[in-house]
């Protein structure tokens, strides 16, 4: 019996990554790099390096991801990441080797995901499930471009966490970036997966791979799947994705804040422009302008969902759209005082 049940998975995992390969893609990322001659002939110690001149620039190969077509028209999705340079060129191969240059069109910048297309029709496409519904220990399927030159990895694993928050550093502008509600998986996602899918062995993407935690085994994290469908959703209703926002700069309070300027409350946001010139606390016309926000009020709530270091006024957008008018909890002058605001597209 026991026999049985494992022949079975292993022809259910077989089977899942038959039918999933097709559609994923590996993105090689090139940059025109200046070339240096040294007029002088090879030293042992290096040394003619030291008067090498520029001649030239040529293109050469700086990294690569991973992706995976969700339409038959072209449409990829990968991480925001892997296509964030500008200065770069994209080509996606696929898995018959074909290689087609690759057009961004939108870039999520806080759920790292990005849109990109190439020029082909009639491609093969992997579904797209539903992360509501991962469940822990369930079986996945990570697939990637390992190191950006093992081609179509794959590897297998179960759900190992879900609700992750993760900062990682952006190899590109070496920024750091806070990641809430990632799911956790031992399936070994290395760098060059990132972009590749995350699928379930009912051959749907269930995630878009995006992170490794160094320093560690089998700790890999990805974006869950509905956050790209509601980016999918965006382009195609509106021709880009669009961000909620109210239009503020503010400082997150916390405990120690609250004691160094000797604060009236140990968690909120503090509506400030922090001083630098040029640059208002409150944008100009936007939703928090509209709505009476003022420099040096403190942001208690937003839809009665208290605002500390764990749940910010990011995370709680998130979970509203364009357009939604939500009401915030404010505290000025030692009075609380309540607002409604009409949520904008973020400029």
């Amino acid at each position: 019996m026991i026999k049985y049940l494992i022949m079975n998975n292993e022809s259910q995992i077989t089977s899942t990554i038959k039918n999933t390969l097709p559609a994923v893609v590996s993105i090689i990322i090139s940059k025109y790099l200046p070339v240096f001659e040294s007029p002088f002939k090879p030293d042992p110690l290096g040394f003619e390096d030291l008067f090498a001149v520029p001649k030239g620039r040529k293109k050469v190969k700086v990294g690569g991801g991973s992706g995976f077509i969700v339409d038959k028209s072209g449409i990829i999705l990968t991480n925001r990441h892997v296509v964030l340079d500008p200065k770069a060129d994209y080509i996606a191969v696929l898995n018959n080797n074909k290689k087609y240059k690759v057009k961004v069109l939108a870039r999520d910048s806080i759920n790292d995901i990005a849109i990109v297309k190439i020029k082909e029709n009639n491609l093969p496409i992997l579904k797209l499930g539903n992360s509501s519904n991962v469940q822990l220990g369930q079986t996945v399927i990570a697939i990637g471009n390992t190191l950006a030159t093992f081609q179509n990895t794959v590897s297998v694993g179960v759900i190992s966490g879900l609700s992750r928050q993760i900062k990682a550093v952006n190899a590109i502008d070496r920024k750091l970036q806070s990641l809430k509600g990632l799911i956790q998986t031992d399936a070994a996602i290395n760098p060059g997966n990132s972009g590749g899918p995350l699928v379930n062995t009912a051959s749907e993407a269930i995630g878009v791979n995006c992170a490794m935690a160094f320093g560690a085994q089998n700790v890999g994290f990805t974006i869950p799947i509905n956050a790209a469908k509601k980016d999918l959703e965006d382009l195609k209703k509106y021709g880009k994705i669009r961000q909620p926002f109210l239009g503020l700069r503010y400082l997150p309070i916390n405990k120690r804040l609250q004691k160094e300027h000797n604060m009236p409350v140990n968690y909120g946001a503090l509506v400030i422009s922090e001083g630098i010139p040029e640059r208002k606390a409150v944008i100009s016309g936007s939703p928090a302008e509209k709505a009476g926000i003022k420099e040096a009020d403190i942001i208690l709530e937003i839809q009665n969902s208290k605002i500390n270091t764990k749940n910010t006024i990011q995370d709680i957008l998130q979970k509203y759209k364009v357009g939604d008018k939500i009401s915030l909890k404010i505290l000025r002058n030692g009075r609380n005082i309540s607002k409604k605001i009409i949520l904008a597209d973020k400029i």
